[in-house]
């Protein structure tokens, strides 16, 4: 039987991101499945992305429209810095991501989550959604996973948190939304930014947290059912 598919039809695109400040810094984590539809284009990719070397920016949505937000962001504060002499600060760095998105509204598919550390407000979080507005925020969660997220911070999430802590709350949150959101998936990469520098951490399947009947990752489908392995001719 013939299938007719409709390639003008609007995909689905899926992602969980994260922001969290802590008393120290801010941690930024995010999961890697890049998926159109039900087909998932890339199981690894990176959707934190730096901005400058204290900024870094979470991408939801399109691909395509975080990826070049992030790209005239990183130009226009990198002229910025060259101007005054001195690193931009966090807000300047979201101000910019809300003015592209807010000037380009009606073309852009883009929910984005920045987060840097400065050394006149330390660490920020700002979440810049669908439509250009901008809000800071203790802490921020993004894409189609955040819909199972908003109860478990209300309930986790506390201030003065440790960056141990804060960080062991994102990589909890990024792996539920990766459970319960099939649009979630891969490894979870985390992004520690404070007053020492930035930290780039990667957590892949076999080492997240397991949640209610999920089953634990295996190599081969054959450890899964049980089966003995093939025999080698």
């Amino acid at each position: 039987m013939d299938q007719k598919v409709d390639f003008s039809a609007p995909h689905s695109m899926g992602t969980t991101i994260i922001g969290v400040t802590y008393k120290d810094g801010v941690v930024l984590g995010a999961d890697s499945r890049t998926s159109t539809g039900v087909y998932v284009a890339n199981r690894a990719s990176d959707k934190i992305t730096q901005l400058t070397d204290n900024v870094y920016v979470c991408r939801s949505g399109s691909a395509a429209d975080s990826q070049i937000v992030s790209d005239y962001v990183r130009y226009f504060l990198h002229q910025h810095t060259i101007q005054l002499g001195q690193p931009a600060t966090v807000k300047v760095a979201a101000n910019l991501v809300r003015l592209l998105s807010y000037n380009n509204k009606n073309f852009l598919e883009t929910g984005l989550i920045v987060g840097g550390w400065d050394k006149y407000e330390g660490g920020q979080i700002f979440g810049v959604p669908l439509g250009g507005t901008i809000v800071q925020q203790p802490f921020a969660i993004g894409g189609s996973g955040s819909s199972y997220l908003y109860g478990f911070f209300d309930q986790a999430w506390k201030e003065g948190m440790s960056k141990e802590e804060a960080e062991d709350l994102v990589k909890k949150a990024v792996s539920l939304a990766i459970a319960r959101d099939g649009a979630s998936g891969g490894v979870v990469r985390t992004v520690i930014i404070n007053s020492e520098g930035v930290t780039r951490n990667f957590y892949p399947g076999d080492q997240l947290p397991l949640w209610h009947e999920e089953l634990e990752p295996h190599n081969s489908l054959l450890d899964i059912l049980g089966a003995p392995e093939p025999m080698s001719m």
